[in-house]
C-alpha cells in the first residue's frame, strides 16, 4: 500500500491572531521587517504607507557580500582619514586597496 505524506503550513496574522494569507516583506531605517497578514489587515497596512511610497524615491539595491557582521549600510569613512588614523595608532595599511575589517572597526570605536 502506498503512502503520502503531506505537510501543510498556517500562517497565523500577526496583527490579530486570525488567519493569514501571506507574508509581507519590507524595510525601515535601513532594517528589513516580515509580517504574516491576512487580505483584510495586509490592504491596511498598504493603505497607511501608500501617501509615503508614492512620495518617496526607489533605491537601486547594492550588491552585499552577504556574510553576517558586514559593516552594514552606514556611513563610509573617508578610506585616506581610516590609513592617516591606522598609521598614527601603530596599524600596518597599504596606500591602496582593501583595507581590513579589523582597521575599519577599530577606526569607527576610536570615533
Amino acid at each position: 500500500m502506498a503512502k503520502k505524506t503531506v505537510t501543510m503550513t498556517e500562517y497565523t496574522d500577526d496583527l490579530d491572531g486570525g488567519k493569514a494569507d501571506g507574508t509581507i516583506t519590507f524595510s525601515f531605517n535601513g532594517t528589513n521587517y516580515e509580517i504574516d497578514l491576512s487580505k483584510s489587515n495586509a490592504r491596511a497596512f498598504e493603505k497607511a504607507l501608500k501617501p509615503y511610497v508614492d512620495a518617496a524615491r526607489k533605491v537601486r539595491a547594492t550588491r552585499g557580500r552577504g556574510r553576517s557582521g558586514s559593516r552594514g549600510s552606514g556611513p563610509k569613512a573617508d578610506l585616506t582619514a581610516v590609513r592617516d588614523w591606522a598609521r598614527e595608532n601603530g596599524y600596518t595599511v597599504s596606500e591602496r586597496g582593501r583595507l581590513a575589517a579589523s582597521v575599519l572597526e577599530a577606526y569607527e570605536a576610536a570615533q
